[in-house]
């Protein structure tokens, strides 16, 4: 963000800015991007008598509070091995006359199978919703933006995401009289909130100061490092939300904030994605690193780079190493949706052995241009050295686990 983004000058309306950028004819501007699915999924209920909402096991814990809040069934799809993708025989068999809506998420900015939900969706009369949260301006491979695919897309303009108004959000369709029914819903169910904006506009005002190299250490460092303490891992990462969902108009200032950074948000998006693929071929000659990429011509929007690391004993070294450096290392969420303690009861406790071992496993990197090339090699080698150090373990270790499991055999 620039100081200018802040004046009181005119501007052009956010949401026509941002539906411009991606080839929608209509986008309508919520207060998050949970709201947005709030809306959405409150929009679909109205239409049908189906109540169960299908989404991936790894996923932010507030899609299953935005399900709750809307009084629907959660229902929890395992995903592919190795991948954030729902897995397409598990989602094929979860999924029947029951199923309002299948909510494939764009993970990291990496672009996900939308055609695989579309075609259960079509099989068992449902609607599919992109959660593009995290992937404002992503590309499927057809060219067609991400959000415009489904029947309904979308987008967090939250702290962090690129174009940003601190908290807001958007939802788009490619169906003019879903466009015009999710209107009514917003329009009546987000009333002006002036206490709560004030808030919002003087937490835009503080990220604006301090989201820059020198500042981060303070807004976000220190906090992480004190939930890290704590052991409070889901604390570390931001992912324990209030169960209420605010629901509120965005205001006018706020509106001609975001459009005034939203303009440079494409330029910064190629400066991204050139970034990426330069880093993603030094982290892809690391041996038992896999680099979650998107399927080519797909373009995602790479705000980080997100790692698989070969078992969750030499992730977990390589976070002790970096995670408390400053460096942008980080995990994506803290684990699978079952395993949440406060979503219990909201989330059921269905087997989702390959979400687990996809969140046991990863590790993300920014993508940020503060991150300078000597930082990232910083980090390169150190996730070269707890590979090397987890192999020789691996190396070592077999003949004697063998051995004991032989002799409890003949014993």
């Amino acid at each position: 963000m620039r100081w200018s983004d802040f004046a009181p000058l005119p501007s052009p309306d956010f949401a026509s800015v941002l539906a411009k950028q991606i080839g929608a004819t209509h986008a309508q501007l919520t207060c998050s991007g949970t709201a947005a699915l709030v809306v959405a999924l409150t929009t679909l209920a109205a239409r049908s008598e189906r109540r169960e909402v299908v989404v991936p096991a790894f996923t932010c814990p507030l899609v299953a509070l935005a399900v709750a809040h809307c009084g629907l069934v959660l229902r929890v799809c395992d995903l592919s091995p190795g991948h954030f993708d729902m897995d397409p025989d598990k989602l094929a068999a979860l999924c029947g006359p029951q199923t309002l809506a299948i909510v494939p998420t764009h993970l990291g900015g990496r672009v996900a199978d939308v055609a695989r939900s579309s075609t259960v969706a079509r099989r068992v009369g449902a609607w599919v919703i992109e959660d593009a949260a995290q992937a404002f301006g992503a590309r499927h491979a057809d060219g067609t933006a991400v959000g415009l695919v489904g029947d309904i897309g979308f987008f967090s303009l939250a702290a962090g995401k690129g174009v940003t108004i601190y908290e807001g959000g958007l939802l788009v369709s490619r169906d003019a009289a879903m466009h015009a029914a999710m209107d009514r819903v917003a329009n009546t169910m987000q009333s002006p909130d002036r206490l709560l904006e004030w808030r919002r506009i003087w937490q835009l005002i503080g990220y604006g100061v301090l989201y820059r190299p020198g500042m981060l250490r303070w807004a976000y460092g220190n906090p992480l490092r004190r939930a890290l303490r704590r052991g409070d891992i889901a604390g570390a990462l931001g992912d324990v939300f209030a169960r209420q969902i605010p629901l509120h108009r965005v205001g006018a200032w706020r509106r001609a904030v975001g459009a005034r950074t939203a303009i440079r948000w494409p330029a910064h998006l190629d400066a991204l994605h050139a970034q990426a693929a330069a880093r993603v071929r030094v982290l892809g000659k690391i041996e038992g690193i896999s680099v979650i990429e998107d399927t080519a011509p797909a373009r995602g929007t790479w705000p980080l780079l997100m790692l698989l690391l070969p078992d969750q004993r030499i992730r977990d070294a390589a976070l002790a190493r970096l995670w408390r450096t400053g460096l942008g290392v980080s995990r994506m969420f803290a684990f699978a949706l079952p395993d949440y303690d406060y979503l219990r009861g909201l989330v059921p406790t269905d087997e989702v052995g390959n979400a687990r071992e996809f969140a046991a496993r990863t590790l993300t990197i920014t993508n940020s241009p503060w991150l300078n090339e000597t930082a990232f090699s910083h980090i390169v080698d150190e996730l070269r050295d707890v590979c090397h150090e987890g192999r020789v373990r691996l190396n070592s270790s077999p003949r004697v686990e063998l051995s004991v499991c032989l002799e409890g055999r003949i014993q």
